[in-house]
C-alpha cells in the first residue's frame, strides 16, 4: 500500500512553516508503514508557487523545501499509459457533466496506476475519480 502526496498537502505544510522533515513526519503519522511518493505534477505545482513568492527569502525557503521533499521521496512521472488513462477518464467524466482539474486528474490517475491513495488537504476533485482512495490531511 502507498500514497501520493498532493501539492495541496505540501503547500499547506510549507505555509504553516514546517520544514520538509517535519512535513514528512506528519505524513508518517497519517500514513504509518506506507510507501509515500510524489507525482511530477505536484512538483510542478509547488515550483509554480516558488516562482510566485513575494520575497526572495520566501522563494529560497520554498525551493529548499521542495528539493528536500524530492530527495526524500520517489517522484513518479506521467507515463503514456497514465496519460491515456487520464484522457479516457476525463472524457467519461465530461459525458457526466463533471470536471476534474487537469493536474489533480493526472495525480489521481498516477495513484490509481500505482495502487496508491492520495493524501490531500483538498478532496473536492479527487473524490470524483472512480476507485481512488482519498485521505484527507488531518484525519
Amino acid at each position: 500500500m502507498g500514497a501520493l502526496l498532493d501539492s495541496s498537502f505540501l503547500i499547506a505544510a510549507e505555509r504553516r512553516g514546517l520544514s520538509a522533515a517535519e512535513a514528512l513526519l506528519e505524513v508518517d503519522r497519517l500514513l504509518p508503514e506506507e510507501d509515500v511518493g510524489l507525482s511530477v505534477i505536484s512538483v510542478m505545482e509547488v515550483a509554480h508557487g516558488e516562482s510566485r513568492s513575494d520575497t526572495p527569502a520566501r522563494a529560497a525557503y520554498r525551493s529548499s523545501f521542495l528539493s528536500e521533499i524530492m530527495e526524500a521521496l520517489t517522484v513518479y512521472p506521467v507515463t503514456p499509459k497514465i496519460a491515456r488513462r487520464a484522457g479516457r477518464l476525463d472524457g467519461e467524466l465530461a459525458k457526466q457533466g463533471l470536471t476534474v482539474a487537469f493536474p489533480d486528474l493526472l495525480i489521481g490517475v498516477t495513484a490509481l496506476e500505482l495502487g496508491y491513495s492520495v493524501l490531500t488537504s483538498n478532496i473536492r476533485h479527487f473524490e470524483r475519480i472512480p476507485g481512488l482512495t482519498v485521505v484527507r490531511q488531518g484525519t
